[in-house]
């Protein structure tokens, strides 16, 4: 096994890690001869925090760089291509403790408990339901900001056990929240199952017994002190409590098809009282109605990006149950049709 730096990781600085992702897409920017400076400027980021690996990216603004960058070059599975590339070993001390961890069933649960100090935007869960594997779950942003971040992610964490393995495991479930339509058969060629989208749930799952399979690096020795060095930085890593909007707004993407985006289904399903609830938004500015309108605007974004989707579908999936209804709120927001928008994007 390759050599860790222990003492440039037992801070949990992980500085070839955190932000890791925005990195490769600004690689991939520059090669491709892109101007990244209006880029990084819109995504509130600048060159110096990009080549300076030390530094920790903010999650909001690594998923704004990455959607940027990949309407730029364009490439539209821009998360899913860069972790096909990417060198594993650059994510520092997790992968680390995964390459000297017993069996993919461990490896699953190291990931699971230290995955936040690699990203503290994100939190795995192991789950163990007669199968085995991780769910996702946002936290301090909105999960309807991303595709390309979680693409990365579950694309990477398959590369990793099949390398770590010497198995070409395949998933017998991988689920994603964001939709796609008629996604590329690229998904179907490297997990070697259909990835379902427009799921409840960001999760990867493969069946039991792949719980049991070998690790071929496994070094119980520096597993050892690897997981010291983990636990340290756990324990130096503040707690990250999110933000309620970002609860609120997970909980309302689901039911916009439906028509059921309203305050009452939504305190309904967060167990809060009406009165706690646009308290709680109160506190970070916004009410219920700012909420919604401002993830219907981001979200009709995104859905006309998607041009095998039609203006009517994309009303549908955000609850309007007229198109007249949505070409009007679209126009409010940016001043154009959402014909008009999709002819000039």
């Amino acid at each position: 096994m390759a050599v860790v730096d222990l003492e440039a990781n037992r801070l949990g600085g992980l500085p070839s890690a955190v932000g890791g992702i925005a990195r490769l897409a600004y690689a991939r920017a520059t090669a491709a001869g892109l101007d990244v400076d209006p880029l990084l400027s819109q995504a509130t980021l600048t060159r110096e925090q990009i080549e300076d690996s030390g530094v920790r990216l903010r999650v909001r603004d690594q998923i704004k760089f990455l959607n940027l960058v990949a309407d730029a070059l364009p490439d539209d599975l821009l998360g899913f291509h860069l972790a096909l590339v990417c060198e594993l070993r650059a994510i520092g001390l997790l992968y680390y403790v995964a390459a000297s961890s017993d069996t993919l069933g461990e490896v699953l649960k190291r990931a699971s408990r230290y995955s936040t100090i690699v990203n503290e935007g994100v939190s795995l869960t192991c789950t163990s339901n007669g199968d085995i594997g991780i769910t996702f779950d946002y936290i301090g942003v909105s999960r309807h900001l991303d595709r390309h971040q979680i693409e990365f992610f579950v694309t990477t964490l398959v590369r990793t056990l099949r390398q770590l393995t010497d198995h070409h495991l395949v998933p017998i479930r991988v689920r994603l929240i964001h939709r796609r339509n008629g996604a590329s058969f690229q998904f179907l060629e490297f997990f070697g199952v259909d990835v379902e989208f427009g799921a409840a749930i960001d999760e990867i799952a493969f069946a039991s017994a792949a719980k049991h399979v070998p690790v071929v690096s496994a070094d119980p020795y520096l597993h050892k002190l690897l997981i010291t060095y983990c636990e340290e930085a756990l324990s130096r890593r503040p707690a990250s409590l999110g933000s309620f909007r970002s609860i609120v707004e997970k909980a309302i993407v689901p039911l916009l098809p439906h028509g059921k985006a309203r305050a009452s289904e939504i305190t309904r399903q967060l167990g809060v009282s009406r009165r706690t609830f646009a308290r709680r938004l109160a506190l970070e500015g916004v009410t219920f109605s700012d909420v919604l309108e401002s993830l219907r605007s981001h979200l009709a974004e995104r859905y006309l990006a998607d041009e095998s989707l039609s203006i009517s579908q994309i009303a549908w999936l955000l609850g309007y149950q007229e198109v007249s209804a949505f070409t009007h709120a679209f126009k409010r927001w940016t001043g154009k049709t959402p014909r008009e928008a999709r002819a000039t994007s």
